[in-house]
């Protein structure tokens, strides 16, 4: 069990998320908290790189979308970056690969 690790970063795009370890439910609200902290404005886009995440649950999903109501919220776009096969396949069978922009990487995450 890998604890869950958030580190921040700006982009000119906006804030950087990358997540590594394990984002479940012991773990979740620790997204969730962070979340209101981040400065998001209106046309920015809040990338979530998940290269380093090595589970992720439904309470992950849920935070995930958390996330995406956030930068709605704040009129900004959000994209998930470098997503995991195991967790890809979850967002796909649920049909949030249709509700999220997903990316190989950040860099192309901030570019798109």
């Amino acid at each position: 069990m890998s604890p869950l690790k958030i580190t921040t970063r700006d982009a000119a795009t906006g804030p950087v998320l990358e997540i590594s370890g394990e984002l479940d439910y012991a773990n979740a609200a620790g997204l969730r908290d962070l979340l209101p902290t981040l400065t998001l404005r209106a046309g920015q886009r809040l990338v979530v790189d998940m290269g380093g995440m090595e589970f992720c649950d439904s309470s992950g999903i849920s935070a995930l979308i958390a996330a995406r109501n956030h930068a709605e919220a704040a009129r900004a776009d959000i994209a998930l970056a470098a997503v995991p096969a195991n967790t890809l396949r979850v967002l796909r069978i649920v049909g949030l690969d249709q509700v999220f922009s997903l990316h190989p990487d950040s860099e192309s995450a901030m570019g798109a």
